[in-house]
């Protein structure tokens, strides 16, 4: 009878156990990462908003109608330049806003048409990278954070087993959530905003080469003689 009291008093603990995990949801689990958490929340939030938002902006900047470009360079092949301002200020993109200012400029030497294009593509591109760096800087402190965390838990570890004046798992559990939650959560919000920094970079980039065909185009085509009518 003892055996089979002692089986089913492990049987019951085992359950109790049990039981106790699965009412333990993220949100606890988290929380028992201790204050480092909390900034690390903040930064994930920042994080989030910055590359959804970010996303958004590079993506509609990207997106040019295949006749945009086709349209500008016959308004402006039959002298049209009224028109063609007209049509790049409908449209709301980086390109757009490059026509215009070269257009702007028609009749002036090709030299400083040029010259003001270019600086035109280099604002826009300023504007594309707005609030970017943050993103850089939250993939570099978010990690630190992190193992701020994994020091405090060490500390608590060693602070919990001075007063008691032994070892035991419920002694350092503690200290060990801490260490490995704001570890975890430090390298996750990193590496989050590292993909994110370095995604949005390359979406830049190919707005760039965007811009800088676009401008090439346009100086050639101002070269072309107009046919006015």
């Amino acid at each position: 009878m003892t055996l089979l009291q002692i089986v089913a008093d492990s049987a019951a603990t085992a359950k109790g156990a049990v039981a106790q995990q699965q009412t333990l949801n993220l949100l606890d689990l988290l929380m028992k990462g201790g204050w480092v958490m909390y900034p690390l929340v903040v930064l994930s939030v920042i994080t989030i908003y910055l590359i959804v938002e970010r996303y958004i902006v590079i993506s509609r900047a990207s997106k040019v109608d295949p006749g945009f470009m086709s349209n500008i360079k016959h308004m402006l092949l039959d002298g049209k330049t009224d028109a063609a301002l007209s049509l790049c200020r409908s449209v709301n993109t980086p390109i757009a806003r490059l026509l215009e200012k070269g257009i702007k400029r028609l009749g002036k030497p090709v030299k400083e048409i040029e010259s003001a294009v270019e600086n035109t593509g280099k604002l826009e591109i300023y504007k594309l990278e707005k609030n970017l760096s943050y993103l850089g800087i939250i993939a570099g402190i978010a990690p630190m954070f992190g193992f701020v965390g994994t020091i405090s838990g060490v500390i608590k570890i060693f602070y919990n087993i001075s007063l008691a004046d032994n070892i035991s798992i419920g002694l350092i559990a503690g200290g060990l959530y801490e260490k490995m939650i704001t570890s975890a959560s430090g390298l996750v919000v990193g590496i989050i905003a590292h993909i994110g920094f370095h995604y949005l970079n390359t979406m830049i980039d190919r707005v760039s080469f965007q811009l800088e065909s676009t401008t090439v185009e346009f100086i050639d085509l101002i070269q072309e003689p107009t046919n006015e009518k």
